[in-house]
């Protein structure tokens, strides 16, 4: 009785292992692969994994897919070659390769997702492949409008290009009104695709550039601005403030003391007249350079050729020596005067009239007495004959 129930004891074990050996046995004879199932993403992009089918037994494996845990809100699709497949047949031995295209809500927490594509086949094969999204910022259902450089300075001439990025993070398709709160003066153009806009059409999730381009009035005082930008439609908006700095108006000057700009000189001879560079504009000068264009075979040259600073408002005083040449025709000649920086200059033309040289004068004189003398010479001593 006994050896009987150690029999059967070992016949129920066995048996029981069997079953259970069954159970957990894994069909491996379907296998699901693509290279990176874990990818970083952020609210409202696609996903397109490439998954190859492989299918190693030695029957036609007729497959269904489905995509288990996903989370709610998010959206899939399963393709090959370019088409919605509800069921794939693989041949014995061989593969076949599927798209599998998960697209991420706009309205979505920041966290790690976990879900799995499963693939049934015939009978008890069927092959399992995990996937891990990691959503990288919290999810926004609005409108963002931003830019890298918000702030720029310059002179009141100067033109001010600002690049705004707008991205519609909406679910639907927006239609973007563009405008500004300049000061009175002040213009503002906005451009996209190469053209002026005053509207930007953006699909959900898309993002364009704009730029912005800012012209003050030419009397706008050195100051701090801020600009708003505004991006609206009539379900949502977005808002940046720009700031402009305008540091100075650059302008100059150059003439003489009384504003008279002629002079006389003789052939041969030399004339210096004053001239004044005067910073007519808000902002400091810097590296002045002074030069002249006289006519052929003059001379001109300066006292100091570079002025290194002249602050707004101020003034300095530069003196040029004008040399006319020997054989230089009694008439009148233009001298132009410059006075040049990076930013401005001024010309100052003055007339300079040649005389005759009086030491021409005092021969003259010389030949004339000298010919009198001669003639009364010859008259004293022949006219009694």
């Amino acid at each position: 009785m006994g050896k009987k129930l150690i029999i059967t004891f070992i016949a129920l074990l066995t048996l029981s292992l069997g079953i259970g050996g069954n159970a957990i046995h894994a069909d491996e004879s379907l296998t699901l692969f693509t290279p990176y199932t874990g990818i970083s993403v952020t609210p409202g992009e696609t996903i397109n994994y490439p998954v190859e089918v492989m299918n190693t037994s030695s029957s036609v494996q007729n497959l269904t897919f489905a995509l288990e845990d996903l989370p709610e809100g998010w959206t899939q699709s399963i393709t090959a070659s370019g088409n919605d497949i509800r069921q794939l047949s693989v041949k014995p031995n061989d593969q076949q390769q599927i798209n599998v295209e998960i697209t991420i809500p706009l309205l979505v927490e920041k966290a790690d997702y976990s879900y799995q594509l499963v693939a049934n086949g015939n009978g008890s094969a069927n092959a399992t492949l995990p996937f891990l999204t990691t959503v990288s910022e919290q999810g926004t259902f609005k409108t963002e409008l931003t830019s890298d450089q918000p702030n720029m300075e310059g002179h009141v001439d100067a033109s001010f290009s600002y690049q705004a990025s707008l991205k519609n993070r909406t679910a639907d398709t927006q239609n973007y009104a563009l405008s500004s709160g300049v000061p009175n003066g002040w213009r503002v153009q906005f451009r996209a695709d190469n053209n002026n806009v005053n509207s930007v059409q953006l699909e959900p999730n898309e993002t364009k550039d704009i730029t912005i381009n800012v012209t003050p009035p030419e009397n706008a005082v050195a100051d701090t601005y801020t600009i708003p930008i505004k991006a609206s439609t009539s379900s949502t908006s977005a808002e940046i403030a720009l700031e402009t700095v305008i540091t100075g108006s650059y302008d100059i000057q150059i003439s003489s003391p009384s504003g008279k700009l002629s002079t006389d000189i003789n052939a041969g001879g030399k004339r210096t007249v004053d001239l004044v560079v005067e910073n007519i504009g808000t902002s400091t000068l810097t590296d002045v350079e002074i030069t002249s264009s006289a006519p052929p075979n003059w001379d001109v040259a300066f006292d100091q050729s570079n002025l290194t600073e002249i602050e707004a408002g101020k003034s300095k005083t530069v003196k040029a020596t004008i040399t006319a040449p020997d054989d230089a025709i009694a008439g009148d000649y233009v001298t132009s005067f410059t006075a040049e920086t990076p930013e401005a200059s001024s010309d100052a033309a003055f007339r300079v009239s040649v005389e005759t040289s009086t030491l021409w004068g005092f021969i003259g004189v010389f030949i004339i007495a000298v010919v009198i003398f001669g003639l009364y010479f010859l008259f004293k001593k022949y006219g009694r004959r």
